[in-house]
């Protein structure tokens, strides 16, 4: 079948599916998902072997490491997309919720009233957990989901989505709320964002730069996502050594691959005597490099020197940049100029400087005294995430439940005729 016959079959099904889901009531959508966690349990085993093959795959392919890392399904990583399952079943649907309801001088009732979006096409790469997420979210929300996972977790994305299928089967729902696109040529990909736009109402990219930004070249649907995870901390003249050293730490080596680590490091001219050596070393030694200014350099001898475009990039592994700056205006400044509008943190105990840069940075996630790796669906209590949203309108920050909603207005009257 042509790649055109295949995914127009693919949106037709979608549609026709988004238009029984939105009749589900929140107790049916709830027992899907627990028998959907019933399912993963069961074929554990089956799901690990799929993933092995994945792995054995993308080495044999010599697909890049953090790739790699970020497709490995384990005992705790299958543990966490069942917690992420329960969580979700904890939320209530997010669909008929009247937002505000007012009533004109006419009489007219005029309520606004959330609703599910429609069809969801989600193109990523590796993270075989994002099929569970966007599946149970989607789902939930009232939403149907066109799944394109990443060929370096075909078998594992295929085991995940085909487990939903047959659990919304076996509840007498459509089974076409979610569908996974089984062709790995890179071509439906483009043929998806750019003809599909009568099935298809939003797309949602996750994955590195190069994809994300295909995506929102080709695109004819409007785009839900991030192009870059550029993420700053700012070390404030107020800032806790002992907290500096932690929390800068681990928002660089937690997982260095995902967006929400630290990429980025500012620091105050009048903590570096005191700061700057303990962060760096405690970063050295756990096998960060460290690219710093000339400033950085003199006070550490092991720093590369940094160019201009080490401002500009997303490592996504044990390498952060690091620069000294005179003022908290400084350091907004940077962010405003390099910054990618995701995931920016100060580390003080000023009130007020606190204030100022949790008022002043745009980004869509702004944090105090903590590591930027929270910057998750799952650690905002969403259950889980489709993804995360640095566009200036709606969504922004992590997009679950409530984010993949729109609303519309009823209007409720008595006969009423306009003059």
């Amino acid at each position: 079948m042509k790649k055109n016959n295949y995914l127009e079959q693919l949106g037709k099904k979608a549609v026709v599916a988004s238009n029984t889901i939105v009749h589900l009531t929140e107790i049916r959508k709830n027992k899907v998902l627990k028998d959907y966690i019933s399912e993963i349990k069961k074929n554990k085993k089956a799901i690990l072997k799929a993933n092995e093959l994945d792995i054995k795959n993308a080495k044999i392919k010599k697909i890049k490491a953090n790739i790699i890392e970020r497709s490995i399904l384990n005992n705790d990583r299958i543990e966490s997309i069942i917690q992420s399952i329960k969580e979700v079943i904890k939320l209530k649907d997010p669909t008929n919720k009247i937002i505000s309801s007012t009533k004109r001088p006419n009489g007219l009732v005029i309520q606004k009233i959330t609703m599910p979006i429609g069809v969801i096409g989600v193109i990523y790469e590796a993270r075989p957990n994002v099929t569970a997420d966007v599946s149970i979210l989607c789902f939930k929300s009232g939403n149907c989901a066109i799944l394109r996972g990443g060929t370096e977790a075909f078998y594992s994305n295929t085991i995940l989505c085909n487990l939903f299928r047959k659990i919304l089967k076996k509840n007498k729902i459509n089974p076409d709320c979610i569908q996974l696109i089984n062709k790995t040529n890179r071509d439906y990909v483009d043929y998806l964002l750019s003809n599909m736009r009568s099935y298809i109402d939003v797309i949602v990219p996750r994955g590195g730069k190069s994809l994300v930004k295909k995506v929102l070249d080709l695109s004819k649907v409007p785009v839900i996502g991030h192009l870059e995870g550029l993420c700053h901390i700012y070390v404030d003249s107020k800032a806790s050594l002992e907290m500096s050293r932690k929390v800068v730490f681990n928002a660089k080596l937690r997982r260095t691959s995902i967006c929400g680590a630290v990429e980025t490091l500012l620091i105050h001219k009048k903590v570096v005597g005191t700061h700057l050596l303990p962060i760096l070393n405690l970063l050295h030694k756990s096998g960060c490099k460290i690219i710093g200014d000339k400033m950085v350099k003199k006070h550490f001898a092991k720093a590369s020197l940094a160019k201009e475009m080490d401002w500009k990039t997303e490592y996504l592994e044990s390498i952060i940049s690091v620069k000294v700056v005179d003022s908290i205006d400084e350091a907004i400044s940077h962010i405003h100029k390099y910054g990618t509008n995701h995931t920016e943190s100060i580390i003080t105990n000023s009130k007020q400087s606190a204030q100022k840069f949790l008022n002043e940075v745009t980004s869509s996630i702004v944090m105090h005294n903590t590591s930027t790796q929270f910057a998750d669906g799952y650690e905002f209590g969403l259950g889980a995430e489709v993804g995360i949203s640095t566009n200036k309108l709606h969504p922004r920050g992590p997009v679950g439940l409530e984010q993949l909603t729109s609303y519309k207005y009823i209007v409720k009257g008595k006969g009423q005729i306009r003059a």
